[in-house]
Order: C-alpha cells, then sequence, then structure tokens
C-alpha cells in the first residue's frame, strides 16, 4: 500500500478508538442525573404543619455573577435570573468588573424594572497581581455571599439566560444525588453561518476531551466544568480554597473542577436544557478570539504538546479527505476506501451534537473544514503568546495564565 494509504489506516484506527473507547463523547444523553420530582419534596397533605415545613425547606442560594462590559447581553440574561421560581430563599450578586459601558447602572435598573430575586452589586476594582480578573471577581462575589451562610453557590456568566425553573432543578439534582457541583454546558448561540459551523464543533471537540461520562462517574480522574452554569456547595468550595487556589487560571472552570475533586467532592457535568448563551459570534474573527485566547494554555504552553496536537489533529480529521481525493483523482484505490471509512466514523460521530443545536445535518462531512479552522486558531493561540499577547479579553492581557501553586 501507499504511505497515504498507511496514514489512512492510522486515522480509521484512531476513529475506532474514539467511537468506542473514549467515553462514547459523541453522544448527547448527558442532561440533569435523575432527580425527586418537585412534587415528593412537598409533604402529603395529612402530614402536620411543621413537617410539611420541614420538607419544603429548600437551601439558601447565593447566585454570583461576574460582569466586565456586558451591557450588550444583560438585558437579555439578568432578567432570567431576577425571574428564578425557586422555593427557598436565592439572591443575586453581580460582581462589575472595571465595566465601563454602564453594565452596574443597567444592572440596577433592570432589577427596578422587573423585580423578583434581590440584587446586590458590587465593584471590588482592578485585580490584585496574580488573579485573573473573572476569579477576582468571583473571589468578592463569593465573599460578599458567604456571609448569608448560603449552603449552594450558583456561578453564572453574564452571558447566560436560565429558564423560570432552572436553579430549581440544579438544587434538585444536587440534593438528590449528593453532589458538591453541577455544571450545565450552555447551549450556545447559533444563527450566523460561522456559528452553525463552528459552535457545535466547539462542544464536540470539549467532549471529545472532557469526556462527561467519565467526569460524572465516581471517583474519576477526568474533572471538568462549564464556566457558564456552576453549581457548587460552599462547604466544597471551601475545602477546595476557591477561587484562591486557582487565581491564575484562564481555563477556569476546568480549574475548578479538578479542585473540587481534588477535594473529595462529587462533580458531574452534562450538557444544558434549561441553560442558554446569548453572546452572539457573528463573524469567524469573534469565534476566533473565543478560541484562539485560551486554547494554548489548555496545552499548557507547551511546544511538544503543541506539535503533537497539530499532528493528531491532521492525522484524524484531515488525512480522510486527503486519502479520499487520492483515491478519487490519484487511482489509489486502499487509500480512497480507507479514506471514505474514516470520513463516514467521523460524520456520524457529529450527528447527534448537530441534531442537538437542531442544525442541518448537511453540517457533519464539513467536521474536517471546522477541524482545520480550529488547528489554525490553536497555531494562532500559541503564536499570540509568544509575541506577548496570549488570552487578551476585554483590554486584560494574561502573557502566561496557569493555576496558582498550592501552597
Amino acid at each position: 500500500m501507499s504511505a497515504i494509504a498507511w496514514i489512512a489506516v492510522g486515522s480509521l484506527a484512531a476513529w475506532g478508538w474514539l467511537l468506542l473507547g473514549q467515553g462514547f463523547f459523541w453522544r448527547t444523553d448527558q442532561r440533569l442525573p435523575a432527580r425527586e420530582d418537585l412534587a415528593d419534596l412537598a409533604a402529603p397533605e395529612n402530614a402536620d404543619a411543621d413537617a410539611r415545613d420541614d420538607r419544603r425547606r429548600w437551601p439558601y442560594v447565593a447566585v454570583v455573577v461576574p460582569a466586565r462590559d456586558e451591557a450588550a447581553v444583560l438585558p437579555l440574561s439578568l432578567p432570567s435570573l431576577l425571574a428564578q421560581v425557586y422555593p427557598g430563599r436565592a439572591e443575586i450578586f453581580l460582581v462589575d468588573d472595571g465595566s465601563t459601558d454602564g453594565t452596574a447602572a443597567l444592572a440596577r435598573d433592570l432589577s427596578d424594572k422587573y423585580g423578583g430575586l434581590p440584587l446586590t452589586i458590587v465593584s471590588p476594582g482592578e485585580p490584585e497581581p496574580g488573579w485573573t480578573g473573572k476569579l477576582w471577581a468571583l473571589r468578592h462575589g463569593i465573599t460578599l455571599a458567604r456571609a448569608g451562610r448560603p449552603e449552594y453557590l450558583l456561578l453564572t456568566d453574564a452571558d447566560i439566560a436560565h429558564e423560570p425553573d432552572s436553579l430549581r432543578e440544579l438544587v434538585a439534582a444536587a440534593r438528590t444525588n449528593g453532589l458538591d457541583l453541577v455544571s450545565q454546558m450552555a447551549r450556545l448561540r447559533v444563527a450566523s453561518g460561522w456559528e452553525k459551523l463552528v459552535v457545535p464543533a466547539f462542544v464536540y471537540f470539549f467532549a471529545q476531551l472532557y469526556p462527561f461520562r467519565w467526569i460524572n462517574r465516581p471517583g474519576a480522574r477526568t474533572a471538568a466544568a462549564a464556566g457558564g452554569c456552576v453549581l457548587l456547595r460552599t462547604e466544597a468550595a471551601e475545602r477546595a480554597r476557591l477561587p484562591e487556589s486557582i487565581r491564575q487560571a484562564v481555563i477556569d472552570d476546568v480549574a475548578l473542577a479538578r479542585a473540587v475533586r481534588r477535594g473529595g467532592g462529587r462533580i458531574w457535568l452534562g450538557l444544558a436544557e434549561r441553560v442558554d448563551s446569548v453572546r452572539p459570534y457573528p463573524r469567524l474573527a469573534d469565534l476566533w478570539r473565543m478560541v484562539s485566547r485560551s486554547a494554548y494554555a489548555q496545552l499548557r504552553h507547551n511546544p511538544l504538546l503543541l506539535a503533537g496536537t497539530v499532528a493528531g489533529l491532521a492525522v484524524i480529521y484531515l488525512v480522510p479527505v486527503a486519502a479520499l481525493g487520492d483515491g478519487v483523482f490519484g487511482g489509489d484505490g486502499a487509500a480512497g476506501w480507507l479514506g471514505f471509512a474514516a470520513w463516514a466514523v467521523m460524520t456520524g460521530t457529529y450527528i447527534p451534537m448537530l441534531r442537538y443545536y437542531r442544525q442541518s445535518l448537511w453540517l457533519a462531512p464539513l467536521l474536517p473544514l471546522t477541524a482545520l479552522l480550529y488547528l489554525l486558531m490553536t497555531v494562532d493561540s500559541a503564536v499570540r503568546h509568544y509575541r506577548g499577547r496570549g488570552a487578551a479579553w476585554k483590554g486584560r492581557t494574561y502573557a502566561r495564565p496557569e493555576a496558582a501553586p498550592d501552597r
């Protein structure tokens, strides 16, 4: 066989492993775990009043929202938090992280207009050295919230909209299953052509790197969360010294989950049904910045890991197309059939994610093109890092972001 055919053999073997041996990452059935029906949390009608009150008592939850220049999306997200239908006590702490677009004033206006859960706004000032902006904001929001001794903290981004029962369902899932961290990967916006091409693949690649089934297995080593929606038991946060122990992390959600797991906590991550991101990424440049700002940090700024990642992406996603092309146009039948088989498996694994995002299945064969874009974004992330512009976001640049060492 030709060299391209042998490389295609490797690609097909890799897809066989990804299909069956990588935690069935391609399936989209990891949703909120089984939880008590809300009606079951109320006592029977013939129970005495004290017993009914005890059964109906839900834990106090503090919702912490870090926000930096979020005036464009806040009208779509904050009202959904204010309108949460939660049987227990809950309040919102919005941390204005040095915004210059009137984020804090807008948040107050929205609270006055919509009412609902109590809203407190705090502005902590610029981060101290060694802190990323978001974690600095979370630190102040959590510190303020802890004064009321909440049992849970809901950490949610300013661009995330929640259905009215989102908080109630998150708490029910955590309490029913004894979980210290429950996180949902918000359904990202897919409106523009570039969003349709790139966004579902972003979640697909994340799940491939961090298979949800592995994360959700008690005692597993794999740990990750989705920073847009994290319900965290306050006691677990204190055991893990959060957020101080991860104060330099740019990929803060993964770092947070690892810290909770190291502290003995039980974690869960899945796809959202009641949580949506309202942030638009209409242009390729917008999506490019979103990925490239942290891609090289994910590789621990290691040139060898970068080279291995580029080679792996090429073999797994690009070689099937090249081999099929060689078979069709170059007469190499073995390469063509092997490339076709690998491409077919690849396409099949992408279909469930496209269905979850309610997108055309004709996008599935385009996954190699999307993978090429992600490859270029990863290389660009490394170039930006070595030029001193790594992890740039909303006017701040973190030249070498990483998780802070334990003390």
